[in-house]
């Protein structure tokens, strides 16, 4: 098992960047390019959500099945935790927390992988993805559109 943490800031309000970093279609936007998704629904993360999902990798390598289970999804206190795994991961404990801070809002990420032999492989993925979402999102406030 690895453990990976990001934080990215945002000069926005923490209530901006939970909207974003919970709706499914921003999810979809900051992942262009990176990862596609068939089969994402439409709207904002819920606790208790299964969704069985297609990935692929860039948009070009064979999708593959991707399980994610929504274990928390607490509006007021900001925090997102879920369950997810396939596509060659076993685990995929994802932990996303959003506070204000002075220059405007934090989002932390962390995620615990188990990927057996290839955890290495996923841990160094999952740095890269996570740090990679923080253009497209400052794109995405910069647009109005959250």
């Amino acid at each position: 098992m690895r453990i990976v943490t990001v934080q990215n800031d945002y000069p926005v309000s923490a209530s901006r960047l939970w909207a974003m970093a919970t709706d499914y279609a921003a999810l979809s936007e900051v992942m262009e390019g990176l990862v596609s998704f068939e089969g994402l629904p439409a709207g904002r993360t819920q606790t208790g959500q299964r969704l069985e999902v297609m990935v692929s990798l860039f948009g070009k390598l064979p999708a593959q099945p991707y399980r994610m289970e929504v274990l928390e999804c607490d509006n007021q206190r900001m925090i997102l935790r879920s369950s997810e795994r396939g596509a060659g991961v076993k685990t995929w404990l994802h932990s996303l927390s959003v506070t204000e801070i002075e220059s405007g809002s934090r989002l932390h990420d962390r995620i615990e992988i188990d990927a057996g032999m290839l955890t290495p492989v996923f841990a160094l993925w999952a740095r890269y993805l996570y740090r990679a979402r923080h253009k497209p999102r400052l794109r995405l406030f910069e647009s109005g559109r959250y």
